[in-house]
């Protein structure tokens, strides 16, 4: 992001007649070279006149593009014709403006880094609970369910009664685990993320690791918005990685953000405008109309 404060526009998930379409899609697939994929991938949405973020690794596929949705639907194509991506599926919101200035092809080692690349989705994972079950498990007394989202984007939404492990990159998660796991002994553990591909990588490990009660979200907390809007176990905006910052499953919702300032409730981010800082803090109206922004950083 840029120096100083910047607000987030948080536009509530619009109607498909909507001019700008974003595509949020991740595959797991054993790419034999991907890295001879990037530059025909990068020329395809380029021609498409789609922006946003792909990640390639040798395991797989994940990112963002928006765009028309003549665009979207030519970049998707060019995708599915790639080796191994012909089934994927992909997750749509949409917005009046493209939330990304550019579109790039970036090539990783995975395609979400957690640091252990040996762990392999396609090969095992968790059990799977569609959007329209996921109530039903979660309140089951045996079910302990977990957020495994970033702690910045559990503070503006999350469903009720998640542990929240308050961890400020994916990668801090296996540590997390393994110093927690003892108390989920005996339990069921039911675990959600944005679009379903931080779920499916953790799972696996845990499966691994001899973790069997593993359940996660199927197509996480962006297929329940479809399935229930305002009207399930959801509570307040759900984070996403691009401009908008976040978004909402239908209007009026409550927010359930603090404000860094006042406590007050917020669904608002700025970032730190410190140059040695730049956190995410959520701010009201309220303090923002007061001139809190023009403050010293409040992280020190």
């Amino acid at each position: 992001m840029a120096l100083g404060w910047h607000f987030a526009t948080l536009p509530a998930i619009a109607p498909p007649m909507s001019q700008i379409v974003v595509a949020a899609l991740y595959h797991f697939t054993r790419f034999e070279d991907h890295k001879s994929l990037q530059g025909l991938l990068q020329a395809a949405c380029d021609a498409s006149g789609v922006k946003g973020s792909l990640l390639l690794a040798y395991e797989g596929i994940n990112g963002t593009i928006a765009g028309p949705r003549a665009g979207i639907d030519a970049a998707l194509a060019h995708i599915r014709a790639m080796p191994g991506c012909a089934g994927f599926e992909h997750k749509e919101s949409f917005t009046d403006d493209i939330p990304f200035l550019r579109m790039k092809v970036k090539l990783k080692k995975e395609i979400v880094t957690m640091g252990q690349p040996q762990v392999d989705p396609s090969l095992n994972v968790g059990n799977y609970v569609a959007a329209e079950d996921w109530n039903d498990l979660i309140a089951q007394d045996d079910v302990i369910v977990i957020d495994t989202r970033n702690d910045y984007e559990v503070a503006i939404g999350t469903f009720e009664g998640a542990v929240d492990p308050q961890t400020k990159s994916f990668g801090e998660f296996p540590a997390w685990w393994e110093k927690n796991k003892d108390d989920f002994a005996g339990k069921k553990v039911a675990m959600f993320c944005t679009g379903g591909i931080r779920c499916e990588i953790l799972s696996s490990a845990m499966k691994s690791r001899g973790f069997e009660q593993v359940y996660q979200l199927d197509g996480g907390i962006v297929k329940y918005g479809e399935a229930f809007g305002n009207k399930g176990l959801w509570e307040g905006s759900l984070y996403v990685f691009d401009h908008r910052m976040a978004i909402d499953f239908e209007p009026n919702v409550t927010p359930i953000g603090e404000c860094a300032y006042c406590d007050g409730l917020t669904k608002t981010f700025y970032n730190c405008s410190s140059d040695w800082c730049r956190e995410l803090t959520l701010v009201c109206d309220s303090c923002s109309a007061r001139g809190v922004l023009s403050l010293d950083c409040i992280h020190a």
